[in-house]
């Protein structure tokens, strides 16, 4: 190991004396201005509009035309009462490591295979709690719509929900949905075409279609699949395939159930897709920003920013889920890192490896050699006090009592010749209150990478499936 940091470190200052003619070319540099974990919530989160302003105006939603649909985004912390800033932060980091090791088994090919039958009456118990999914929403379930905060995931494609009665459902903030109280809602037949799209699906004796999505981290959920009218702020949208659980375990505490936003065919831009164009973005704001500057989903032509940047999206054969992407190097300090080249990302026609943008996983994970690289790389260019190691990361520093310290700069180049040019605090962040920082990437021994949500805070991230490219757009927030 010590070898290969030595030659990475060679390398890059060999790299800056070739650009310049054998002088070392100046590293750019950006500043970070310092601050604190972002503090507890104090209240519950205002998503925008209250279940009686929109009920009064379903009728014209019902009729309504619009191709754009715009819905409010809140962190899962803001569920979480009487609970200090590291705890909340440790949580995350947590819940992180399951995130990985359930998308990193869904892409190894660990599913279920498609249509098998399963026993649905058995439980198993979670090994996680909280389970995954970082960002919500709150929408109305049914006619006359429930409300009910719901989970966004880009790494998954089913939506689903709690339902009574329940077998076993975990704590949720509303009471849980009751499917005999909705005149929307219908039973899915084990005929029907909705029925053969599920990867695991079952049939009960009264020949009605069930479904059962089960987690890396041994979170599930089972019950009815069924299609039911969904209600976005005052817009209606109908006939959405999704599953009504009746035995739900491990999956996030206070939230009904989880909108999934993948590529597959039975996620929410799938099947809206003619509606919505296959299109949507969000924007995730730092939790330290300010209030006027919600994060926010865009479903719609209006998702795609005129100012944004794409890069194609790519296909694994083996997973239609996530959202792949080419990485073609990186930069730090406006130089190119020597030791990190785009075979390190490529995904192979057998669908190993590879690069997926996730909304759910925190931090960056980088395949090894890679991670080591960048890290060597920024390390070198980084005249700050070091610290220990903390949790998943391993490049720490002190910078306890100041205000303001210089970061050398960090850009993601992607195919198609996009460029992802990082702010400071999107790459190094509070872990506590003391002043320490970290590197906010990590390396994987998987062949799997994963751009997690604290690279993207700040940027409109879209993905158009109907296009095949995702975009970056700076200050999308705004």
């Amino acid at each position: 190991m010590e070898v290969m940091v030595k030659a990475t470190l060679f390398s890059f200052f060999l790299l800056l004396i070739c650009h310049t003619g054998g002088y070392a070319k100046p590293l750019e540099y950006q500043n970070l201005e310092l601050g604190p974990l972002p503090r507890p919530p104090t209240h519950k989160p205002d998503l925008s509009w209250s279940e009686s302003s929109t009920f009064s105006d379903l009728e014209t939603a019902e009729t309504s035309l619009e191709t754009t649909l715009t819905v409010p985004l809140e962190h899962r912390d803001a569920l979480v009462f009487n609970a200090t800033a590291e705890t909340l932060f440790n949580r995350r980091l947590e819940r992180d490591v399951a995130r990985v090791e359930t998308l990193t088994a869904m892409a190894a090919g660990a599913r279920a295979r498609r249509n098998a039958t399963r026993d649905f009456s058995s439980s198993i118990i979670s090994g996680l709690s909280q389970g995954s999914g970082e960002y919500f929403t709150r929408l109305g379930i049914g006619t006359p719509p429930k409300y009910a905060y719901m989970v966004l995931d880009t790494g998954s494609d089913i939506v689903w929900i709690q339902c009574s009665p329940c077998r076993k459902c975990y704590t949720q903030a509303d009471p849980v949905f009751d499917p005999k109280k909705s005149g929307s809602y219908a039973g899915v037949t084990c005929s029907s075409p909705l029925c053969r799209r599920l990867d695991v699906s079952g049939c009960s004796k009264q020949k009605m279609c069930l479904y059962q999505v089960s987690y890396g981290d041994g979170s599930f959920t089972v019950g009815d699949f069924s299609t039911e009218t969904l209600t976005f702020r005052r817009r209606k949208v109908g006939n959405v395939a999704l599953g009504c659980g009746h035995d739900n375990e491990g999956l996030f505490i206070g939230a009904a159930g989880l909108l999934g936003l993948g590529r597959g065919r039975l996620s929410f831009p799938s099947q809206t897709g003619r509606r919505f164009g296959r299109k949507f973005s969000y924007c995730l704001v730092d939790r330290q920003a300010s209030a006027s500057k919600p994060s926010s989903i865009v479903f719609g032509e209006s998702s795609v920013s005129r100012s944004a940047v794409f890069t194609p999206m790519l296909t694994n054969p083996k997973l239609d889920t996530f959202y792949y992407v080419q990485v073609t190097g990186m930069s730090v300090g406006g130089v190119p890192v020597p030791g990190i080249t785009a075979s390190m990302f490529r995904l192979d026609a057998a669908g190993n490896g590879g690069v997926i943008v996730d909304s759910g996983t925190s931090v960056t994970r980088l395949t090894r050699r890679a991670y080591i690289a960048l890290r060597d790389a920024f390390r070198a260019g980084t005249q700050l006090k070091r610290a220990p190691g903390f949790s998943l990361f391993d490049t720490c520093y002190d910078l306890s009592g100041k205000s303001v310290v210089k970061v050398p700069t960090l850009v993601m180049h992607f195919g198609g010749g996009a460029n992802l040019a990082l702010p400071a605090n999107n790459y190094l962040i509070p872990v506590d209150n003391n002043g320490v920082f970290c590197f906010a990437f990590a390396g994987t021994t998987s062949g799997l990478s994963i751009i997690g949500n604290i690279q993207q805070q700040g940027y409109r991230v879209v993905f158009d499936s109907a296009g095949s490219r995702v975009g970056f757009s700076p200050n999308g927030c705004a």
